[in-house]
C-alpha cells in the first residue's frame, strides 16, 4: 500500500512541482498525443488501405512459423476490414481511446475487454494488450516521476500475433501519423499485459485445492443434514458431527451471550476488536481502491490535505489495538488457569492449540488466493490472478513458519501482523512463568524492557532517519513498521495490563467523578492526538518533519495508544464506561467478533478481486469509496461465514480432542458454581483477532460450545 500511494504521489509532482513544465513546453507534444486519440480508428484505416507488402515484418532472420501466421492473420483482419466484416469491426472497436482527463491523472482506457476477447473467426481468435505510452516525454516532463507517469490504452489484435509483432505494425502507423519514429521506450506493447480467452490449464496444486473444499464442503453438509434430521437434542450427537455440523457452529457463532455485571467479564472487547477490524478493512479498502482504474487520480493529492485523510493515514493504529488486546488475554487468562492447575503450564498443548487454531486457515488462504482467484473473475487489470502469486511461490514456506514479517516480499501480506503476534505468543510462556514465580518484580522487568524497546524505536528512527511519513517512504521504513521488536511494545502493555486484572479480579474501585472525567479527557486526548497530530505534514507544501520529531511522534503515540485502550477496557470493567461502554459492549458486536479472524483472512481476496475486475474507468471521490467499502466489507462477511463454517470451525473443533478431557462435578450444574465458568466463556469470546485465550483455555471452543 506504501508504494502505491508513493507512486500516485510521484505522478502528482510531476505536475505540481518544480519539475512540473511550462505551457509553451506542453503544447506541442499534448497536440500531438492529441492527433492518435481515435487510436482504433487510425489503426482502422491504416490497414483499411495497407497492401500485404505493407505488412512484412522487415528482419534479418527467417520468418518462423509463428511470423508466418500472424502475417496470415494479419492479412485477413486487413480484407476483413476493407469488407466491413462484423468480426474485424469488433476487433477495432474494442480498442481504448486517449483518454479524456490525463492532466487530472486519467491513464487508462480499458476499451471493450470481453468485446475482444469473444472474437472467434475460423483459427483467429481476439487477444487483448495494453499499449503503453509514457506521456511525460511526449510532454516533455523531465524529472524524478516521469517514468511513473504512463498512460495505458486497451488494444486488440489477433491472438496468433506477438508483442514484437504489434509494436512493428504500431510503428509503422505512427510514422504514418506523426511522421517521426517513436521509439520503444517512449510506446510499446508488451506481452505481460496480454490476455486472451484461453485459461491455464489447472496444476496439480490447483486441483488440489478444489477437491480439498469439495471435500470439506460435503462432509460439513452430511454432518448438517444428519444434525437436522436425526437427532432431536444437540446432547444426541456424536463429538465428531458436533465439529463438522454447520448448524451446531452456526447456533454457537450467532449465540448472544448476556452476562451479569461482573468485573471478571470484559465485553467491551467485542466493541473494541469489531471496531479496530473495521477500521483496518477500510485501510486496506483505500489501498486497493486506489490501485483500480480512475479518471482524476491526482485528486488524491487533494484528498490527503483534509484532516479526515488522517484516519486513513495512520490507520496503523488499529493493529495496535489488537496487540493490546492479545497481550491482555494471554496474561489474563494463561495466569488464572495456572492458579489452577498450581502453577503449571502446558507449554507444547499450547505451542499447538495455536497452530490448530491459525494455521489452517492461513494454509488454505494461500491456495485459495493464488489458486482460485484467477478463476473466479477476470478483467483487463486482472492479468495473472493474484497480485502476489508470484511472490507466494518463492516465499510461501515464510507465511506458513510466522516469519514473513521481516521480508519486504510477502506472500499475503496482511499476515504480518500474524507473524509478530506467534512470535511474541512463543516467548508468552517465560513471560507467565516470571510473573507467577516472582510476580510484581518481573512486572516491574517487564515495563523496564518496554521502556528500552521504545528507546530503541526512537534511536533507529534517529540513527537511520526513518520515515513513515508517505513523502519519506522506504523500505527500511517499512520493515521498521512490521518488525516484531519494534511493534511488540502495545502487546507488552496489554499483557502488563492483563496481568494488572488478574491480580485485582473481582475487586471494585471507586473513583471519583473527577479521576473518571481526568481518565477520558487524558484517553481521548491521546487517541485524537495520535491520529492527526502530525497532520500539517500531509500537506505538500509543508516540510516533511524532522527525524527527532518524527521518532517523537511514533515512539510516544504507540505507547500513548496502548494506554489509552487499557483505560477504555478498564473504564468499562468498573463500571465508569458509559455510553462507550453501551456501545462496545452490545451483544450485537459478539457474532461479528466471533468471525472477525476469518473477515481479516479474507477481506484482503475480496478487495483485490473487485479492484482488478473492473471493466471502466470510474471517478474517485469518497462517496465513491464509501460505497466500495460497504459493498466490499458485506461480501466478504458471506464469504468468510461459509469458510468459517467449511475451514476454520471445523479445524478449531478437532482441539477437543487433543485436550486433557476433566470430568465436571455434579455441582457445577447449579446456577452458583456456574457463574465462574461462564464468566471465562464471556471472556474467551471477547478475544483478540486470533483469540489468543483459547490458546491457553480449557473451555470448549465456541464451534461445539452448546
Amino acid at each position: 500500500m506504501f508504494k502505491l500511494l508513493v507512486c500516485i504521489f510521484l505522478c502528482g509532482i510531476v505536475l505540481f512541482s518544480a519539475a512540473q513544465p511550462q505551457e509553451g513546453d506542453v503544447l506541442p507534444g499534448y497536440h500531438n498525443l492529441k492527433k492518435l486519440r481515435p487510436l482504433g480508428t487510425e489503426f482502422a484505416e491504416y490497414f483499411h488501405n495497407v497492401t500485404l507488402s505493407d505488412l512484412e515484418v522487415r528482419d534479418p532472420r527467417l520468418p518462423s512459423q509463428q511470423d508466418l501466421l500472424c502475417l496470415r492473420h494479419m492479412t485477413q483482419l486487413t480484407l476483413g476490414l476493407a469488407s466491413g466484416e462484423f468480426w474485424a469491426l469488433k476487433m477495432i472497436d474494442s480498442w481504448g481511446l486517449i483518454p479524456s482527463g490525463i492532466l487530472t491523472g486519467n491513464q487508462n482506457d480499458l476499451g471493450n475487454f470481453d468485446e475482444c476477447l469473444s472474437i472467434t473467426k475460423d483459427s483467429i481468435r481476439g487477444k487483448y494488450c495494453f499499449l503503453e505510452t509514457t506521456v511525460s516525454k511526449i510532454l516533455g516532463v523531465n524529472g524524478a516521476a516521469a517514468e511513473f507517469w504512463k498512460l495505458r490504452v486497451a488494444t486488440c489484435f489477433p491472438a496468433s500475433c506477438s508483442a514484437s509483432h504489434m509494436n512493428k505494425f504500431l510503428s509503422q502507423m505512427t510514422q504514418r501519423v506523426f511522421n517521426v519514429s517513436i521509439p520503444s521506450t517512449v510506446m510499446s506493447i508488451s506481452d505481460s499485459t496480454c490476455q486472451t480467452s484461453e485459461r491455464e490449464p489447472c496444476d496439480g496444486l490447483t486441483i488440489f485445492t478444489i477437491v480439498l473444499l469439495s471435500i470439506m464442503g460435503s462432509i460439513v453438509a452430511l454432518c448438517t443434514v444428519y444434525d437436522y434430521f436425526s437427532c432431536h437434542t444437540q446432547n444426541q450427537l456424536p463429538a465428531m458431527v458436533k465439529v463438522f455440523s454447520a448448524r451446531t457452529n452456526s447456533r454457537a457463532l450467532f449465540r448472544i451471550v448476556e452476562t451479569k455485571p461482573s468485573s471478571n467479564v470484559i465485553d467491551c472487547l467485542h466493541g473494541i476488536r469489531c471496531m479496530s477490524l473495521v477500521w483496518v478493512v477500510f485501510c486496506h479498502e483505500q489501498g486497493y481502491f486506489l490501485s483500480s482504474a480512475y479518471l482524476n487520480i491526482f485528486d488524491i493529492l487533494r484528498w490527503v490535505e483534509y484532516p479526515s485523510s488522517s484516519i486513513y493515514l495512520h490507520g496503523f493504529f488499529s493493529v495496535d489495538s489488537f496487540f493490546v488486546i492479545g497481550g491482555l488475554l494471554v496474561a489474563l487468562i494463561s495466569l488464572r488457569m495456572m492458579d489452577k492447575s498450581k502453577g503449571k503450564l502446558n507449554v507444547p498443548l499450547m505451542y499447538l492449540h495455536r497452530l490448530i487454531r491459525i494455521l489452517p486457515n492461513v494454509a488454505v488462504a494461500m491456495l485459495i488466493y493464488t489458486k482460485l482467484m484467477g478463476l473466479m473473475a477476470d478483467g483487463p487489470l486482472f492479468k495473472g490472478g493474484y497480485s502476489g502469486k508470484a511472490v507466494c511461490g518463492k516465499s510461501w514456506h515464510r507465511t506458513l513458519l510466522f516469519v514473513n514479517n521481516y521480508f519486504l516480499e510477502r506472500c499475503l501480506p496482511h499476515t504480518w501482523y500474524l507473524c509478530v503476534d506467534v512470535q511474541l505468543f512463543l516467548i508468552s510462556p517465560i513471560l507467565l512463568i516470571s510473573l507467577h514465580k516472582w510476580g510484581k518484580k518481573a512486572a516491574a522487568v517487564i515495563v523496564v524492557v518496554i521502556g528500552l524497546l521504545a528507546a530503541l524505536l526512537f534511536g533507529s528512527m534517529m540513527v537511520h532517519h526513518y520515515s513513515l511519513v508517505l513523502k519519506n517512504t522506504n523500505e527500511e521504513s517499512q520493515r521498521l513498521y512490521t518488525s516484531t521488536h519494534y511493534h511488540c511494545t502495545p502487546w507488552l502493555i496489554g499483557f502488563i495490563f492483563g496481568y494488572f486484572l488478574y491480580l485485582n479480579q473481582g475487586k471494585k474501585f471507586r473513583l471519583n467523578w473527577l479521576a473518571v472525567w481526568s481518565g477520558w479527557i487524558l484517553c481521548l486526548a491521546m487517541i485524537f492526538t495520535s491520529i492527526f497530530a502530525i497532520y500539517p505534514a500531509a500537506k505538500w507544501t509543508t516540510p516533511a518533519p524532522s527525524s527527532l520529531e518524527e521518532a517523537s511522534y511514533y515512539t510516544f503515540t504507540r505507547l500513548g495508544w496502548s494506554l489509552a485502550i487499557c483505560w477504555v477496557i478498564f473504564a468499562c470493567m468498573q463500571g465508569y464506561g458509559g455510553l462507550a461502554n453501551s456501545f462496545l459492549s452490545s451483544p450485537l458486536w459478539q457474532p461479528l467478533s466471533r468471525l472477525s479472524y476469518s473477515v481479516y483472512i479474507w477481506h484482503v481476496f475480496m478487495q483485490e478481486l473487485n479492484a482488478r475486475r473492473t471493466r471502466t474507468n470510474t471517478y474517485y471521490s469518497d462517496y465513491n469509496m464509501m460505497l466500495k467499502f460497504w459493498s466490499d466489507i458485506g461480501f466478504t462477511f458471506l464469504l468468510s461465514y461459509l469458510l468459517y463454517l467449511i475451514i476454520e470451525a471445523p479445524f478449531n473443533g478437532l482441539d477437543i480432542f487433543i485436550r486433557p478431557q476433566r470430568k465436571a462435578p455434579p455441582t457445577m450444574k447449579t446456577q452458583t458454581n456456574s457463574e465462574p465458568t461462564q464468566e471465562i466463556q464471556n471472556i474467551e469470546d471477547g478475544s483478540n483477532i486470533t483469540e489468543e485465550l483459547k490458546d491457553c483455555d480449557t473451555v470448549p471452543t465456541n464451534s461445539v460450545s452448546k
